[in-house]
């Protein structure tokens, strides 16, 4: 396969953006079926990386840090509706149902499998520069976690970024966008999490449609999204791009586009640190 990263450093660079990059290399190795609630001590993990390891497309060295990365919903759970609707804590004194299915591209390409694979190649990346990662989840057949747990799972982690591609009705809309807890569980951890999402922004319109439905920066202020409401430290959803619409559709199926994605927001969470 092509080896994008010039291509991306070079893209990054005419932005302007101040970010270097990262590498990627292989998804992670799926596993069985897992139960419908996962907890954060089954939630894989990496072993710590030597201070000595390349930076790659990150231009930063992230040893120490442990980065919480959350691949949206999961490819089981249209198998089990009952659980993925039962109701879970919303982090704002209400409930929310655990889960979704996502979305999917025109040709049944889902959300979830997406998600997975873009992780895969960041999580590679992430640790390529000395970072420890942790997954919300180990594969791509099961059920759950539930989505208080895919903020809460991060509590020890220096900072979450969860995984998403956006499913309009119409194929019309185009560009990724990325989505912020308003109000934060804190003023700082608000700002701290802006700070994250406009530094992601950057890094990912230096390779991608912005949609600017969302404002100049394509960040999107929500107060319903359980995950982030429960996270306990700065934490956004990146919404990759739009699976109906057909020409965002081909890159995502792409394993070259979804590698190119995953280099997007590895530089934008160097370029944070």
């Amino acid at each position: 396969m092509t080896d994008r990263r010039p291509t991306l450093r070079a893209a990054l660079a005419l932005c302007g953006c101040g970010v270097l990059l990262l590498t990627g290399c292989a998804s992670p190795t799926p596993a069985s079926d897992e139960p419908t609630r996962v907890s954060p001590e089954s939630m894989g993990t990496s072993a710590s990386a030597s201070p000595t390891a390349s930076v790659g497309v990150v231009g930063a060295d992230l040893s120490g840090r442990t980065i919480a990365i959350d691949p949206g919903h999961n490819g089981g759970n249209a198998k089990d509706p009952e659980a993925i609707a039962s109701p879970v804590p919303d982090g704002r004194g209400g409930t929310k149902a655990c889960n979704t299915t996502g979305t999917a591209t025109d040709s049944d390409y889902g959300e979830s499998e997406f998600a997975w694979s873009v992780a895969g190649f960041l999580r590679d990346d992430l640790e390529a520069a000395g970072a420890s990662v942790i997954l919300s989840r180990s594969g791509d057949d099961g059920v759950g976690p539930c989505v208080d747990e895919r903020g809460t799972f991060a509590d020890d982690a220096d900072v979450l970024v969860s995984i998403h591609a956006n499913g309009s009705e119409s194929t019309e809309p185009k560009g990724f966008h990325i989505i912020v807890a308003d109000p934060g569980k804190s003023r700082k951890l608000e700002d701290e999490s802006t700070r994250l999402a406009k530094s992601l922004s950057g890094s990912m319109a230096a390779v991608f449609t912005p949609n600017k439905a969302y404002g100049k920066d394509a960040i999107s202020p929500r107060p319903d999204l359980a995950g982030l409401n429960n996270a306990s430290v700065p934490a956004v959803i990146v919404e990759c791009g739009e699976m109906r619409n057909p020409d965002e559709a081909a890159v995502m199926e792409s394993e070259d586009g979804r590698r190119r994605y995953a280099e997007a927001i590895a530089a934008g969470i160097g370029d944070w640190f």
